[in-house]
């Protein structure tokens, strides 16, 4: 179902006017994914959990077209494993550095032994690359749900059935039976979920009756009245309520993000070096936090993997490699 660019939050506008808002809303979600690792408990970390690794799943759906499966395959491989096997070995070294400078030890110290868990990825990976789950998990969750993309291009078509409840339950089963996750493979079941979910979204007419619910739903997550979700270890709260609540934010998030982009530059810059950001923020935390205030350890998580992105930037071939 289609409508005009004023009556979605996104929508029939101009490919620039698209791009901004979403890196608008990719600059929000960051940011409130490096809220959550510097305030890692009270509300405030609840509010941040409650929604913020969903956005990320449901943008990407939403900007999902059926793709040749091969190519995309290759291009999924190569563009998004190259970049993670480069900062994570980045951030290991910097770690055998600091660590003794410290007064302490590397979290990876055992060797060859410790080439087993770096390879596994996912729950194995902590500390300074706790965050290093979450692009092999959505490039997995992109590959599979582009695959079922090319074969039923309309994500309304009722042939989804067949693969998206499947796919739900399999996200809550697996979720209770173990915490083990190999290159964050544990969440892809519910990854593909909210991709089908952002891929729907464009194709429902934004009537006005629809923000009332999700104000709803999204205060419920957003107030801790729900429980909150952990997507790495694939907890996802209440069945079905939470990870509503998580939608309803994030619709709520890209709504806004289209009416406030023509002000919004500094956060669609933040959004542009997410990757980045998304990669590094950790490490920052991890060996700042005993020196620095949260406040402060807020703004150096952003602005220190924001300098790196734009250092990056500089070089076409750095480009070529790590963005």
């Amino acid at each position: 179902m289609e409508d005009s660019g004023e009556n979605r939050g996104q929508g029939a506008s101009p490919p620039r006017d698209r791009l901004d808002w979403v890196d608008v809303a990719r600059g929000i979600g960051i940011l409130a994914v490096v809220v959550g690792h510097v305030w890692t408990r009270g509300p405030l970390r609840d509010a941040v959990y409650s929604f913020h690794m969903p956005l990320f799943f449901l943008l990407s759906g939403m900007l999902s077209r059926p793709q040749p499966i091969g190519a995309f395959t290759r291009r999924q491989l190569i563009g998004q494993m190259r970049p993670y096997i480069i900062f994570l070995a980045l951030l290991i070294v910097a770690d055998q550095i600091i660590e003794p400078l410290k007064g302490g030890r590397p979290i990876f110290h055992l060797w060859p032994q410790d080439v087993v868990p770096i390879l596994l990825g996912g729950s194995w990976l902590r500390g300074p690359y706790t965050i290093f789950w979450f692009v092999p998990c959505l490039m997995v969750a992109r590959i599979l749900f582009n695959m079922a993309l090319c074969r039923w291009p309309d994500p309304l078509n009722r042939r989804w059935a067949l693969v998206v409840p499947p796919m739900l339950l399999l996200a809550y089963l697996v979720g209770r039976w173990t915490q083990l996750s190999p290159m964050g493979l544990l969440t892809m079941p519910m990854a593909f979920v909210l991709l089908w979910m952002g891929a729907i979204w464009p194709r429902i007419a934004w009537w006005r009756w629809i923000l009332a619910p999700l104000v709803v739903l999204a205060a419920a997550g957003l107030s801790g009245f729900l429980p909150t979700l952990n997507m790495k270890a694939a907890d996802y709260g209440w069945p079905l309520l939470s990870i509503g609540a998580a939608i309803a934010a994030s619709f709520l998030i890209f709504r806004l993000s289209a009416l406030i982009a023509p002000h919004a530059g500094a956060i669609a810059a933040v959004g542009r070096a997410s990757l980045v950001v998304m990669y590094l923020h950790v490490a920052v935390i991890h060996y700042l936090s005993p020196y620095i205030g949260k406040t402060g350890l807020l703004a150096l998580a952003l602005l220190l993997p924001f300098a790196f992105y734009r250092l990056i930037r500089l070089s076409p071939r750095a480009t070529r490699w790590l963005l």
